[in-house]
């Protein structure tokens, strides 16, 4: 519930016992913190020599002060205690190695990681079970790279993925490749710690689609314009604080409250924006399609005309491909 560290004391913790008796002499462990149980005292500062369910007591003996919130744990020893604290810590001291560890690409993330970079690579470590396999899956790999997305093989090798093939990785911000192989223990240990990634496939064909998709995701889409509808003024309304709405007739297409819109005069573009508000009589409207009228307010524009024309207009991204 609470520890404090007190300089007369040293660290202790008020605790609730859950189950079980916590005796004076009994050794205990909460998170990374253990210790052998100096003194009990009960919630009116009288010692005590146990404590059953239920009860709150002050421990005093700790190593030193533990976490608010952590469970507490008899253990049969004081080694026992001293191995449970100390593996509990090295943990924490990995997970928040891994915290700090720059985020490393993957094949799913990929964009994320390199969109910042000017030139679009991806790094690729590759192993295989035998040196035909390597040289297929570089050869083919390569063949991939254009001018707008380059492929840099770091290394390759015949053979099971080693720890060597994992710092390699992290130091280079590469991603592993394996065909037909494994990483050992060692390998997979780090590479959790590292932040590395893992493609493993017994496909070759896979493992070529896998890079392509994934260099694929790195290019910019190509944004193409796209005419929606369009739709002629018949009559305008001033309102205060609001400005002009334009009574329109949707004649083709349709018009969508997300729309950007044109507004034409003769032929000649005076405003090019987007929809501050789309109602059908009163009430606003996602969308309203061709044969339908529509009350339309332009965001910063009121200099609406009868007889002028809307175009209503969106964009659409396009995937490049290699």
């Amino acid at each position: 519930e609470e520890a404090v560290l007190d300089k007369g004391r040293g660290p202790f913790a008020k605790l609730l016992v859950s189950e079980g008796t916590l005796s004076v002499g009994n050794f205990v462990v909460a998170g990374t913190t253990y210790g052998k149980v100096r003194a009990l005292m009960d919630d009116k500062g009288n010692r005590v020599d146990s404590a059953g369910p239920g009860m709150p007591v002050e421990i005093m003996g700790l190593s030193y002060v533990p976490q608010a919130g952590e469970r507490f744990y008899v253990v049969t020893d004081e080694k026992a205690a001293k191995e449970v604290g100390s593996h509990r810590e090295t943990k924490e001291r990995e997970r928040a190695a891994a915290k700090n560890v720059k985020l490393k690409p993957t094949l799913e993330n990929l964009f994320e990681t390199l969109e910042e970079e000017e030139t679009k690579e991806l790094a690729l470590i590759i192993k295989a079970d035998t040196q035909g396999s390597v040289e297929a899956i570089q050869e083919s790999v390569d063949k991939l790279g254009t001018d707008k997305c380059q492929v840099k093989i770091i290394h390759t090798g015949v053979g099971g993925i080693s720890e060597t093939d994992v710092n390699l990785a992290s130091a280079s911000n590469a991603i592993i490749v394996g065909f037909n192989v494994r990483p050992d223990a060692k390998a997979l240990e780090v590479a959790e710690l590292e932040g590395v990634s893992f493609e493993l496939h017994t496909i070759i064909y896979n493992v070529i689609d896998r890079v392509k998709n994934a260099m694929e995701g790195l290019l910019d889409p190509i944004v193409k314009e796209k005419i929606t509808g369009h739709a002629e003024v018949k009559e305008t309304f001033s309102i205060s604080r609001i400005g002009t709405i334009a009574g329109c007739m949707v004649n083709d297409g349709k018009v969508t409250r997300d729309s950007s819109l044109r507004v034409l005069r003769d032929g000649v573009i005076v405003f090019d924006g987007k929809i501050e508000s789309l109602k059908r009589f009163k009430d606003d409207a996602k969308e309203v399609v061709a044969g339908f009228e529509c009350g339309i307010g332009i965001e910063r524009f009121n200099d609406v005309k009868v007889g002028d024309t809307f175009e209503f207009y969106s964009f659409e991204e396009h995937k490049q491909e290699l």
